[in-house]
């Protein structure tokens, strides 16, 4: 019955996809977190750059922002982000456009956290001599993050299933792979099953094992 994935290296799609999505999330949760820091920071600059990115990445098709990495980024400027052969190259790239789509919604997750924060305890902290960074870092940080577990881990899993528009620019992921299948076997709802099946258990136990911790480490008020 599934003797049409002999010769597909299915388990390698899948691989590349997790990594797609492992390195997306780790940089977008970096640089959705300094953007949090500007919108909520005090100086007016930051606060514009930080407003103005996130309402307009987030409003720009991710199609769009993968494509702009490979034809914009590569073919024309001719940024090869430290690597020679096509295939690390458009990885490298994919990995960068996700960060940059991403971020935008890791960083609203974290600003409505940072919300959530009595500002007592903000002020608290200034009143005992911490600067800006400190409070930040120290007091509102680490309560925001435990306060929006679920959020980001819905941008996770949205993420997993971007990694798919990778495939635009000629990353081997699933997607690749299930085009590929589609195009050389005539098997279109059986192929379109495994792959379905492939992406429910990459997200379903993201879903249960991170639910599980948000309530775990949940702020009690």
């Amino acid at each position: 019955m599934f003797d049409f994935l002999q010769g597909y290296d299915l388990l390698g799609a899948f691989w590349v996809t997790v990594q797609l999505t492992l390195l997306s999330a780790a940089g977008s949760l970096v640089w959705g977190t300094l953007l949090a820091a500007m919108r909520v920071g005090p100086v007016p600059f930051m606060r514009g750059f930080g407003t103005a990115y996130v309402n307009v990445v987030r409003n720009i098709p991710l199609t769009v922002i993968i494509l702009f990495t490979s034809l914009g980024l590569d073919q024309t400027l001719r940024v090869n982000v430290g690597a020679q052969d096509f295939d690390t190259i458009n990885f490298r790239l994919a990995v960068l456009g996700l960060i940059a789509y991403t971020a935008a919604f890791v960083c609203e997750a974290i600003r409505s956290g940072i919300n959530t924060v009595p500002v007592g305890q903000a002020e608290a902290a200034r009143a005992l001599g911490l600067n800006f960074t400190q409070v930040l870092t120290l007091v509102v940080l680490p309560q925001a993050f435990r306060s929006v577990v679920g959020p980001l881990t819905n941008v996770l899993i949205a993420l997993t299933k971007n990694t798919t528009v990778a495939a635009a620019i000629g990353v081997a992921e699933a997607a690749l792979l299930m085009k590929k299948m589609i195009e050389n076997e005539a098997q279109l709802l059986l192929i379109s099953a495994v792959f379905a099946f492939g992406f429910v258990c990459l997200t379903l136990p993201t879903g249960l094992i991170l639910g599980w911790v948000g309530k775990k480490v949940a702020v009690k008020r």
